[in-house]
């Protein structure tokens, strides 16, 4: 059981490209959950929409960049994929602390709703993150 996350780590650095891709799918998803679902229900989550908005444009813009790296950079030469893991790694590392940082600073008016979603979000990056890193150190 212990090996399970060890063996994703290798088959991650065997296959960067994946790894990038992951990383655009769950921007995607943030972007879309930030701002299709949680922007649109005011009543139930208490995020400001300012808020909510431009972390789903920071989302849209870190899946843009995982998928152009997905897609451009690996042909046929080899390539130094290194430096654009850490742009990515960085990017989510920041993008965690803003997200706490929201969390913290807008405490008093979120709903339980709110807590919980920022919540899982932040474990799931964080979980990616130390994924990245391990690659990275690989």
């Amino acid at each position: 059981m212990m090996n399970k996350p060890f063996s994703l780590i290798t088959r991650l650095t065997a296959n960067i490209k994946i790894l990038f891709l992951i990383d655009s799918l769950g921007a995607f998803l943030t972007a879309f959950f930030l701002y299709g679902i949680l922007a649109q229900f005011e009543a139930i989550f208490k995020m400001p929409k300012q808020v909510l908005y431009m972390l789903s444009l920071m989302a849209c813009g870190f899946s843009i960049y995982s998928f152009s790296c997905y897609y451009f950079l690996f042909g046929k030469t080899s390539i130094n994929w290194r430096p654009y893991l850490k742009v990515i790694l960085t990017a989510n590392s920041l993008y965690c602390l803003l997200s706490l940082g929201l969390m913290l600073y807008f405490y008093q008016r979120l709903a339980v709703l709110d807590i919980i979603y920022f919540s899982i979000e932040i474990v799931v990056i964080i979980m990616l993150v130390f994924v990245e890193v391990k690659v990275l150190m690989r």
